[in-house]
């Protein structure tokens, strides 16, 4: 081959066209553009990091100080345990079962072959809010469980097969739903809230998480955006898990080494929101992890919340809808549940900024009327009511604010912002709340 056929398929291949300069330098501007707008509108929530990790993340450990000291003397509060020490619990409740019954045979009158659990009480007087925790605790007192109790002995009988049931799944080293649990003996539990019940006993009394007993429920949440992790040794980067995001495993002590590039999380209460979010891929033009758990949320996805956000420390931003249910959601994430006070401490995510939709909001940006819905009497009701919970009044801001919507008696959904367009969530009200740093 000439020379010179060889310069010319080299010429032809060596710069790129005036066409494909001009789509280059394009994309650079963009790229930049955005960057640049990023920088402008994540300055607030930048600060927003900042601050929460001098006052909140490298304060000195207070755990040590008399007044906790005291605070945890009066709550039960469960730990992570490893599995051989949930076994070695459940052997321990089992063996003291086995010694009642012992000391009881020979006797010839009282709880002959009888035999008694003490139970943690989790019923509502024996749960508290506690300030300094900023979080609902279970208190001290117990209940008792009594085989020879004509009232109480199927329920000790489903509390000792339950035991026996995880014991024999945690020596397999498997997870298993509740509703497996439920099948294995319909029988005697008849219902599944029973045999769920049991679980949060048994979690109480042995002193593990409830994850800890391998039982979990179906997934819920769902996750998208700057995070990566290892998932039972699987790498998952949720920049590519397509459109609608990662399931949030149920199996949450199996996802380790947890990265992330993200100024933040997103904690948004419906899915269609959330589906908005992921499709505009919002998380790439502001660096953020966009969760939900599509309404009230699950005991995974508020146990995957805390952990992101005590290990990658970011501000964590709630967009839920502007009623009493909506912010009700958001007090489970922040200050926990009364079904699961024995675990707030794993399962709450302290430090969560109200971002939106709050009722000042239809004021300011303007939501036409036939998006402002009417609050139904209970809507109202339970708004009074939260106005006098720990949560709210120890908040000025966010009392404000749910006094506004009882005032009004009007509430919105997220949604009620597509009127404006579809994108106006991605391109509009979010980039400016986020730049005006307009959160409580």
């Amino acid at each position: 081959m000439s020379s010179s056929t060889k310069k010319g398929k080299k010429k032809s291949t060596s710069s790129p066209t005036e066409e494909e300069q001009e789509k280059d330098n394009e994309e650079r501007t963009e790229r930049r553009r955005i960057a640049t707008d990023a920088d402008r509108v994540l300055k607030k929530c930048r600060a927003l990091k900042r601050n929460q990790r001098d006052t909140y993340f490298n304060k000195d450990d207070d755990n040590s100080s008399t007044e906790n000291k005291r605070l945890k003397e009066n709550v039960v509060e469960v730990e992570e345990l490893e599995t051989y020490e949930v076994m070695e619990g459940i052997e321990d409740l089992v063996m003291n079962v086995v010694q009642q019954i012992m000391a009881s045979s020979g006797k010839k009158n009282g709880n002959k072959n009888g035999f008694t659990l003490e139970i943690p009480s989790r019923a509502a007087s024996n749960q508290f809010f506690i300030k300094e925790w900023d979080r609902i605790v279970l208190g001290t007192k117990t209940s008792s469980r009594s085989m020879l109790n004509v009232k109480e002995s199927r329920k000790t009988a489903v509390t000792v097969r339950v035991l026996s049931l995880i014991h024999k799944v945690l020596e397999s080293n498997i997870h298993i739903t509740k509703r497996d649990l439920f099948y294995t003996d319909v029988k005697l539990f008849v219902d599944q809230g029973e045999s769920d019940a049991v679980l949060d006993d048994l979690a109480c009394m042995i002193g593990c998480t409830r994850s800890n007993l391998h039982v979990v429920a179906s997934d819920k949440g769902l996750v998208v955006g700057r995070i990566q992790f290892t998932e039972d040794g699987d790498e998952i980067d949720c920049t590519r898990m397509g459109v609608g995001g990662k399931a949030i495993p149920p199996y949450i002590d199996k996802i380790t080494n947890i990265r992330s590039d993200a100024e933040f999380v997103l904690l948004v209460e419906k899915e269609a929101a959330y589906m908005r979010l992921a499709e505009d891929r919002f998380y790439h033009r502001y660096p953020c992890i966009v969760i939900t758990a599509k309404g009230q949320p699950d005991v995974a996805t508020r146990m995957f919340l805390h952990r992101i956000y005590k290990e990658l420390q970011i501000p964590v931003l709630g967009l839920v809808d502007s009623d009493p249910y909506g912010l009700k959601i958001l007090s489970v994430y922040l200050s926990g549940s009364k079904a699961m006070s024995y675990d707030s401490a794993s399962l709450t995510t302290p430090n969560i900024q109200w971002l939106g939709l709050r009722p000042s909001d239809l004021d300011k940006y303007n939501l036409p009327e036939q998006c402002r819905l009417d609050m139904t009497p209970n809507d109202i009701k339970v708004g009074k009511d939260m106005l006098e919970e720990d949560f709210i009044t120890q908040n000025p801001e966010w009392k404000k604010e749910l006094q506004i919507m009882v005032k009004t008696k009007k509430k919105a959904e997220i949604q009620a912002l597509s009127s404006f367009g579809f994108q106006y969530i991605t391109e509009t009200y979010l980039p400016r709340k986020i730049r005006e740093g307009d959160w409580i």
